[in-house]
Order: structure tokens, then C-alpha cells, then sequence
């Protein structure tokens, strides 16, 4: 019967004692859940978001631009030594970190897909093997642009305390110490003499 082909679909999911199917489904959908895959999707599920194809197309050049460069690498030079993966790959990585910035940012407004969290795992992880082989496998370290004016901001603040104590001492008046002496009172007995001339 009709009314009882859900008791039926239910009986027939959970008839073994492990309920492999129910077990498996709740994984699935667990799994698709944390790794936030319908972020990468379009609202109707229909494909991936001109976003993600994007950044997926564009951490495929940076791959190629690593494979690429490493191949023209002298066989000579140390191992740790990528001078022409950070200078030729520069352009494209920072191309790729800012896109996946801005995917950020915009997933927390809604984004395409429409759902405000996480970015999907595929672009996450692309994003972090990216980065590892930038950092850490090439050692390819871009000096922060912020430098010179921490530098400058905190060589002023050092510099205070030596300015202030400075313009104390030369603005200070040094003067000498002049000991007043107290004017003494007489003694008593020339206080009765004073007062017996004058009686």
C-alpha cells in the first residue's frame, strides 16, 4: 500500500542489526555538512560558482607556475634555494591570495551560493597547500609593507624619555643652593637688660 511505503522504505533500511544504509547515509550527510560543499555549488546545486572556478583555475596556474619553475632550477644550487619560483610565481600567488580573501569575505555576506560560512573545503585546502609550498617548501617570504613605519613609530617612542629627561634638565633652572641662616632669637638674659634700660 501506498500509505505504508514509508513504514515499508524504513523497515527495509533498518531490517540488519548494523543499519549499514542509515549509517552510511547519516555519514554522507555529515561529511557534506562540515566540509561545507553546497558552498561551492550554486543555489540549485547545479554546478560550481564563477567564484570557485575562478579560484580553481587560477590555483591550477599557480601549481604550474611552481612545477614550471622548479624544472628551470640549476641542478647545482641547494635544495632549499627557489629564488626563480618566488620571483617568476609572485604575481600569480598574490593574484590567488587576494581572490581567496575576497571569497571570504564575501561567503561571510551570503556570497553566491547563498550560504553565510566557511568557504568549501576543496578551496580551503587548495588555499592551504598553496600556501605551505609558498612558505614553508620555498621559503618565499614577502617583506611586510608595514615595515618602515613600525620602525619609525617605534624609534620615536623609544626616543621620548631621552628628549623629555633632555629639554628638562636644559630648561631647568640650575641654581645654587644659598643657605639662609635663621635669625637667632636673643638669649633671656639680654631681654632683661634691654628691658631694664628701658625702665
Amino acid at each position: 500500500n501506498s500509505s505504508e511505503s514509508h513504514n515499508c522504505a524504513k523497515s527495509i533500511l533498518t531490517s540488519d542489526r548494523l543499519q549499514i544504509v542509515v549509517t552510511l547515509s547519516e555519514f554522507f550527510n555529515e561529511t557534506w555538512e562540515a566540509a561545507n560543499c553546497a558552498n561551492c555549488l550554486m543555489n540549485s546545486s547545479e554546478g560550481l560558482t564563477n567564484s570557485t572556478v575562478e579560484f580553481l583555475d587560477l590555483f591550477n596556474k599557480s601549481l604550474t607556475c611552481f612545477e614550471h619553475n622548479l624544472q628551470g632550477q640549476n641542478i647545482y644550487l641547494p635544495p632549499n634555494n627557489y629564488t626563480e619560483v618566488c620571483k617568476n610565481c609572485n604575481e600569480t600567488y598574490r593574484m590567488l591570495n587576494d581572490l581567496y580573501n575576497n571569497l571570504q569575505r564575501m561567503n561571510r555576506q551570503g556570497g553566491e551560493s547563498g550560504h553565510a560560512a566557511h568557504l568549501c573545503i576543496d578551496v580551503e585546502d587548495a588555499m592551504n597547500i598553496t600556501r605551505k609550498l609558498w612558505s614553508r617548501t620555498f621559503n618565499c617570504s614577502v617583506p611586510c609593507s608595514d615595515t618602515v613605519p613600525v620602525i619609525a613609530v617605534s624609534s620615536f617612542i623609544l626616543f621620548l624619555p631621552i628628549v623629555f629627561y633632555l629639554s628638562s634638565f636644559l630648561h631647568s633652572k640650575q641654581k645654587k643652593r644659598i643657605l639662609i641662616l635663621p635669625k637667632r632669637i636673643q638669649s633671656n638674659a639680654s631681654l632683661v637688660n634691654i628691658q631694664e634700660k628701658y625702665s
